[in-house]
């Protein structure tokens, strides 16, 4: 198959990865009309696509079993039961793509269809049909991500930690990743960004209470968590949640600045100012806050950069050089 010929390649992974048998039009050239680029699947790595017309063999499913590089974690039992129940009437009717489990000679890592698998098992299904291939850690990886990518299974979180691992463990740039999933490299960014939001906002993203459209104008925002909280109580939209985020922020800056300062904070500036010759105010609003320092001339601006760059060491305001 030529390499080059991502339309047809997209079309093999797709009958590939289908949860229903593939209809005798797939064998048959595409309509004349061609399908918007935006709407064309990514193509697959070529040993996928070797794989996917390779010889189907039948395993038990008890030498099967989940790969470390499927990026999905959650299913959804409602929609395993209805899988189970189609299984369970007409058998596995797509074959799963393994790979050989190097740490168990005889086993197999599920590539691609392990929500087959699964529901092979609650139909009672002791076997189901199987592509093996030996791919490369790297290509389970991606293989798996398009996978889901294409059924839009994953979570927003699941697909942001998918490419996280495609950064650390296997170099890939977001732009390479973009390429490899169909994904523009912004739509790569603004996923990784994702993860910088706090452990239990990502979880009420991953269980569905809040969408990624509302959890990203909480990245970076003090309280993300209470701000998520009162999105979901509200049921804001995303827009409103952007609006909400800033002036949350705007409100507790303000209600910080009113404050009096305790006796702590006051004394810190004393002691600052005095160490370095320059007015010092220390803003803290419960969470992070800023350091100021006040200069009343460009020398004394010279100076502040001068110290900060040099461990502390006082510039002779006097010295031209």
């Amino acid at each position: 198959m030529n390499a080059d010929s991502p339309k047809r390649l997209g079309r093999g992974l797709n009958a590939l990865f289908g949860d229903q048998e593939p209809s005798s039009s797939e064998t048959v050239a595409p309509p004349a009309r061609a399908p918007a680029p935006a709407a064309a699947p990514p193509a697959p790595p070529a040993a996928v696509v070797a794989a996917s017309t390779g010889p189907v063999t039948r395993l038990s499913v008890d030498l099967l079993a989940p790969s470390p590089y499927q990026p999905r974690r959650h299913f959804d039992e409602t929609a395993l039961d209805e899988l189970a129940a189609s299984v369970r009437e007409k058998g596995v009717l797509q074959p799963l793509l393994v790979r050989p489990d190097a740490a168990k000679p005889g086993h197999y890592e599920i590539i691609a269809g392990e929500r087959r698998w699964r529901a092979a098992q609650r139909a009672q299904v002791h076997e189901v049909p199987v592509h093996v291939s030996d791919l490369s850690d790297a290509e389970t990886l991606e293989v798996a991500l398009i996978e889901n990518l294409q059924r839009q299974d994953l979570s927003a979180v699941e697909e942001a930690r998918g490419y996280q691992r495609m950064l650390e463990e296997f170099g890939h740039t977001q732009e390479r990743i973009g390429e490899i999933v169909g994904k523009s490299r912004a739509h790569v960014a603004n996923t990784l960004r994702l993860l910088n939001l706090p452990f239990s906002v990502l979880q009420m993203l991953e269980e569905g209470k809040i969408t990624a459209g509302q959890a990203r104008p909480l990245i970076g925002i003090a309280r993300a968590e209470n701000i998520a909280r009162e999105v979901v109580k509200k049921g804001m939209s995303a827009r409103q949640t952007e609006r909400f985020a800033k002036s949350f922020g705007r409100k507790r800056r303000a209600a910080a600045s009113m404050l009096p300062k305790d006796t702590d904070t006051a004394a810190l500036e004393e002691s600052l100012a005095k160490a370095t010759g320059y007015k010092v105010a220390i803003a803290f609003d419960g969470t992070g806050g800023t350091v100021t320092l006040t200069y009343g001339s460009l020398e004394q601006l010279d100076d502040i950069v001068h110290r900060l760059s040099t461990g502390g060491q006082r510039r002779d305001l006097n010295d031209d050089d």
